[in-house]
């Protein structure tokens, strides 16, 4: 028998992972043509549970985006079904279309933001720093430029030159991700 520390534990990695990704798969159900915000937690809420009643199923946590994707797949074409007298239901074919449209879409964003971090590590500490004060603070940019010592106008353009330097380097990064699985 589990103790109930000993059943958290276990599923730890399972309520991580879903709080992790519960927005890409909230935007994957939107990208399949739910566009009514009670329609997508109605089916976010089904993912949920039919995830973790097929837990035991997923071999691998890294695996979890695309695996509870496939099951929000195949829950909005349940969800769909059940709402097949609407006039305004998509038709099955272009659901799945547009699943796997996401899917797609899925893996590039991971790939952006995997390479993001590549280039963020790469950055001196200094601009990494500035960089996560803009980005992460959400104080005013002219309190922001006070307190790392700079006017305004001159913090606006370092962090133009970070972001643009930041942008090759995913860029160039991701082109050669692609070329790498093209040619093994």
């Amino acid at each position: 028998m589990h103790t109930d520390s000993e059943n958290v534990q276990q599923h730890e990695p399972y309520v991580r992972a879903l709080t992790k990704y519960e927005r890409v798969v909230r935007a994957y159900i939107r990208n399949s043509g739910v566009s009514c915000p009670n329609d997508v937690d109605e089916i976010m809420q089904e993912v949920s549970l039919v995830a973790w009643k097929k837990l035991d199923q997923l071999r691998d946590i890294e695996e979890f985006p695309r695996w509870i994707c496939v099951i929000a797949k195949f829950e909005i074409l349940r969800f769909r079904r059940a709402r097949a007298r609407d006039r305004l239901v998509l038709n099955e074919d272009v659901l799945v279309k547009l699943a796997e449209e996401s899917l797609e879409e899925l893996s590039l964003s991971e790939m952006r933001l995997d390479q993001l971090q590549t280039c963020l590590d790469k950055l001196p500490e200094v601009r990494r720093r500035l960089v996560t004060l803009a980005y992460s603070t959400g104080a005013p940019f002219e309190s922001l430029a006070r307190s790392v010592g700079k006017k305004t106008n001159a913090l606006y353009q370092e962090l133009w030159r970070v972001r643009r330097g930041l942008r090759l380097c995913v860029e160039h990064g991701l082109k050669d991700e692609t070329t790498s699985r093209e040619y093994p």
